[in-house]
């Protein structure tokens, strides 16, 4: 088996050959046509994560190197363990890799991506930057139709991040407009699921002029830079005075966290998914006197996993762009990724 490793964080991934793994128990190997490269890849091959304040997150004990990242995968089931069911070779399938212990109350309660001791693929566990990755059980095998598979793995992440985070905003938004900070590539899939689920083409923020127009290109109804002294005017202008019901945040930065807050109407709800970094600070009054909310997102439910693949091999909402690289550029694109190089979602194709 081919695959390209953090041996040690902030240094160029290694490749590695050794022998391929086989399943056993429940396990299935399934061998991977297409990985998706992540943003959050970057902190986890930095080994950090910024708190704010001088401070950083440590991803040395989650990661354990040598690790195997990639967390968006698709492949096709190539061998099976003794005991595994509801899998059979030849299977073709995204890998849902939010995976947790299985015995804890979130994981008894269909929220594994909770998991305070998960087993998450291409994190805690060997991911997606391979030719061949082990999958605990069948169930997190999830077909995807007639969807190119380079397109289908970034549901496992990118999507299901998103799907995740505009459901959160469905309901409470109230049918008022909806603020998507941040036109990256989670973002924009951001921007077609807030189209699919909320039923209409959300306001987009960026500092990049280029991802402005990426934006919207790919569904976004208006397209400001929040660094405008003007910008907040503007959301209000779009939104006819009211502000945006919801605000979803792809950065996770200081800064955009407080573009979002201003942003809201009366009783929004600010969705924080990015994690760029930093620290949020408001005055405690303003909770009460707006009525507004903060609340964090991380991925999606395996049920959500699955309402999101019903959705998109429906062809409910549209794809966004893909750069296709080999996976021998696995390094060389993570690196462009972290230097915001990438126009849409990156896939290593080994």
């Amino acid at each position: 088996m081919k695959s390209y490793k953090v041996v040690e964080f902030g240094k160029p991934l290694q490749r590695v050959e050794e022998p391929t793994p086989v399943p056993k128990g429940t396990e299935v190997l399934v061998r991977i046509t297409a990985a998706g490269v992540c943003h959050s890849d970057v902190h986890l091959w930095e080994g950090f994560f910024d708190m704010g304040g001088g401070n950083k997150y440590s991803t040395a004990k989650t990661m354990n190197p040598p690790r195997i990242m990639g967390h968006e995968i698709v492949g096709v089931v190539e061998a099976v363990g003794p005991d595994a069911k509801g899998a059979k070779v030849g299977d073709k399938a995204v890998v849902y890799p939010w995976i947790g212990c299985g015995k804890c109350w979130y994981c008894q309660n269909g929220t594994e991506n909770l998991c305070p001791t998960p087993r998450a693929l291409g994190v805690n566990d060997d991911g997606g930057y391979a030719d061949h990755v082990l999958v605990p059980h069948a169930k997190y095998l999830y077909p995807y139709g007639k969807l190119p598979e380079e397109l289908a793995c970034l549901y496992a992440c990118s999507g299901i991040t998103a799907f995740g985070a505009v459901k959160k905003a469905a309901g409470h938004d109230a049918g008022r407009p909806v603020l998507v900070i941040g036109a990256g590539g989670v973002g924009l899939m951001g921007v077609r699921f807030a189209k699919a689920v909320l039923g209409r083409e959300p306001i987009v923020a960026d500092i990049d002029e280029k991802k402005r127009k990426l934006a919207l290109n790919n569904g976004a109804c208006a397209a400001i830079d929040p660094r405008d002294k003007e910008a907040r005017k503007q959301v209000m202008e779009l939104t006819g005075g009211t502000g945006v019901g919801a605000a979803i945040d792809f950065v996770g930065a200081e800064s955009s966290a407080q573009f979002g807050w201003r942003a809201l109407g009366r009783g929004g709800r600010l969705i924080v998914v990015g994690l760029f970094g930093g620290t949020f600070s408001m005055p405690m009054p303003m909770f009460a006197f707006t009525g507004n909310q903060i609340m964090g997102s991380v991925t999606g439910t395996p049920a959500e996993m699955k309402e999101m693949m019903d959705l998109v091999t429906a062809g409910r909402a549209e794809p966004v762009p893909i750069i296709r690289r080999k996976l021998d550029e696995a390094d060389a694109t993570l690196q462009e990724l972290r230097k915001g190089l990438i126009m849409g979602r990156a896939v290593l194709v080994p």
